[in-house]
């Protein structure tokens, strides 16, 4: 029946090139598309997570620490589990990186506290003797922006579907709303703080940038 096809070595290899890619659309898209979507369980950031992120993508922190870990044994040995897509379904853009100059950090909140970033980006030589990294004490001056991270937050509940507001998912409310939920959140943190100054700030009102940091690096899990 198809002697035709096989007097014609071009036409037959076009045709398996059709075959195969066709069977691997197939094969391969349906499992694509089910490994992309949010882990069970998995949750939007906070607002002041997402703030948190906002200040370590300012602070180009992404330049230098990958979140990105291989399913090879080096490095499930020393980061923890291997990375899985449905991790980021929420993370807009990826920081995935492409290099690392300091260590991968995407399971860094199973390993580090509150306590250990805050000596850590105060003066990080404190905590890893030799560390190349500089010192961050302008977060613990600089009040961090939450308004935009409100924003960045709505945008994404409209657009994408993110499950904001939905039943065990955090909640927006109103930008007042927001606010209040995020500075909550920012007191539970300084409560293991030592540092008088950033304290009275979020006393006072005020979210320092590095509470909203560790808050976003303490959601790396």
């Amino acid at each position: 029946m198809f002697h035709w096809l096989e007097k014609n070595p071009f036409l037959f290899t076009v045709m398996v090139f059709i075959v195969v890619g066709f069977a691997g659309v197939i094969t391969i898209l349906p499992d694509f598309a089910k490994s992309s979507r949010p882990l069970v369980g998995k949750k939007p950031y906070t607002i002041l997570q997402l703030t948190g992120r906002h200040v370590y993508i300012k602070d180009s922190c992404n330049a230098c620490h990958s979140q990105l870990i291989r399913p090879f044994k080096s490095e499930t040995d020393r980061y923890g589990k291997y990375s899985l897509s449905g991790e980021y379904a929420y993370d807009r853009p990826f920081l995935w990186g492409s290099k690392r100059t300091g260590p991968d950090l995407h399971r860094v909140g199973n390993y580090r506290t509150t306590d250990w970033h805050e000596n850590h980006m105060w003066q990080p030589t404190s905590v890893v003797p030799g560390s190349i990294m500089p010192a961050y004490k302008h977060m613990f001056k600089n009040e961090a922006d939450v308004e935009t991270a409100y924003a960045e937050a709505v945008t994404v509940k409209k657009i994408f579907n993110v499950p904001y507001d939905q039943k065990g998912m955090p909640k927006l409310g109103t930008l007042k709303e927001a606010q209040a939920e995020a500075l909550t959140e920012a007191k539970a943190i300084v409560a293991n703080m030592k540092n008088k100054a950033v304290k009275a700030a979020v006393a006072s009102g005020k979210i320092p940038e590095i509470v909203a940091l560790i808050a976003y690096l303490n959601s790396l899990k």
